[in-house]
C-alpha cells in the first residue's frame, strides 16, 4: 500500500484562482483587498517568505505594502505604525511576519493588532473567537488544512486525531479545529510518554512540533491520514524536510502531505482568502 498524496499546491492553485475571481468582482464595486506587512528586515528567510506572498496576493489581484522592521525601530513606533494600518479603511489585513526582532514584544504588536484585520488568525483575540466558537478569521496554517481535508473528501467526524505540537498558531488551533468537525482530539507534544503508541490509534495525524523526520512509519496506524506541518532544515542535506518520515510514512498512510508541497501553499492560499474575506465585508 502507497498513500495518495494531499497536494497542497494543486488545491491552492484553485483556490487563488477563485480568489482573483471574487476580487475581480470587488474591484467592480470599488474595493481593492490590501493586505500589509510587518516583517524583520534582517530576517533573510522571513523576507524570501514575505516576497511569495506578496506574489501570490499580487497575482490574485490583492494589493499591499511591506514594512521593513529593523533594529531602529521602538516599541512605540511599531505600536503606532499598527494604529495607523487599523485605522486606514483601504487596508483590510495586516500580517505580523513571526519573529520580529528581538528587542520588540511582538506579543504585545499583536494585542495591538486585533481581530478585525488580523487575517494571519493569531492575535488573542481571534483565538479567543475560535475557542468559544465565533466567527472570526481562522489561523491560517490549521485553516488551510481543513480546506486540504475537505478538497479530498475526507471526513473527521466521529475520528480520532492526534496533533502532535502545541503552538499557539498552529498545535492548538488545529485541535480546536478538528474538534469543531466532531473529531476526538488529542494533544500531544515532545514530552508525551509513549509518544508512538498514542500515534498508532489516530485516524488523522498532524505532525507540527518541529523536529525533522520524528514521526517513523510504523507510528502510523495503517490507513491514518497523514498530514505533516513542519519544515525543517537539516545540515548536510538540499530543501526542506517535514515533521514526517515521508518513504516510511507513505507505506502505512491512506493519504499523505508532501513537504514541500502540501500545508505550506495552503497556508498562503488561506491567509489570502482571509483578506478578501475582510475586504468582502467593508460591502456589508
Amino acid at each position: 500500500m502507497s498513500a495518495q498524496i494531499l497536494d497542497g499546491k494543486a488545491v491552492s492553485k484553485q483556490i487563488r484562482a477563485e480568489l482573483k475571481a471574487r476580487v475581480e468582482r470587488l474591484r467592480s464595486h470599488g474595493v481593492v483587498p490590501r493586505l500589509d506587512v510587518l516583517v524583520a528586515a534582517q530576517d533573510p528567510s522571513s523576507l524570501k517568505y514575505v516576497e511569495m506572498k506578496h506574489k501570490w496576493a499580487e497575482a490574485a489581484g490583492i494589493i499591499g505594502e511591506s514594512y521593513h522592521v529593523d533594529e531602529s525601530w521602538t516599541q512605540s513606533q511599531l505600536i503606532e505604525e499598527i494604529s495607523a494600518l487599523n485605522a486606514d479603511p483601504k487596508v483590510h489585513g495586516v500580517l505580523i511576519q513571526h519573529p520580529l526582532p528581538k528587542h520588540l514584544d511582538e506579543d504585545g504588536a499583536l494585542l495591538a493588532l486585533g481581530a478585525q484585520k488580523d487575517v494571519d488568525g493569531i492575535t488573542p483575540q481571534s483565538l479567543g473567537r475560535l475557542v468559544a466558537d465565533l466567527p472570526g478569521f481562522r489561523c491560517a496554517t490549521p485553516l488551510g488544512i481543513t480546506k486540504l481535508l475537505d478538497f479530498y473528501q475526507i471526513p473527521c467526524e466521529g475520528r480520532r486525531a492526534v496533533v502532535i505540537g502545541r503552538s499557539v498558531i498552529l498545535g492548538k488551533p488545529m485541535a480546536l479545529m478538528l474538534l469543531q468537525r466532531h473529531a476526538t482530539v488529542t494533544i500531544a507534544h515532545s514530552r508525551t510518554k509513549d509518544l508512538p503508541e498514542l500515534c498508532r490509534d489516530a485516524d488523522i495525524l498532524v505532525a507540527a512540533v518541529g523536529r525533522a523526520e520524528m514521526v517513523k512509519g510504523d507510528w502510523i496506524k495503517a490507513g491514518a491520514v497523514v498530514v505533516d506541518a513542519g519544515y525543517n532544515r537539516v545540515e548536510g542535506r538540499s530543501g526542506d524536510v517535514g515533521d514526517v518520515h515521508f518513504d516510511s510514512a507513505k507505506e502505512m498512510a491512506s493519504w499523505i502531505t508532501p513537504v514541500p508541497g502540501g500545508v505550506g501553499p495552503m497556508t498562503v492560499a488561506s491567509l489570502l482568502n482571509n483578506c478578501v474575506d475582510a475586504a468582502q465585508a467593508t460591502l456589508a
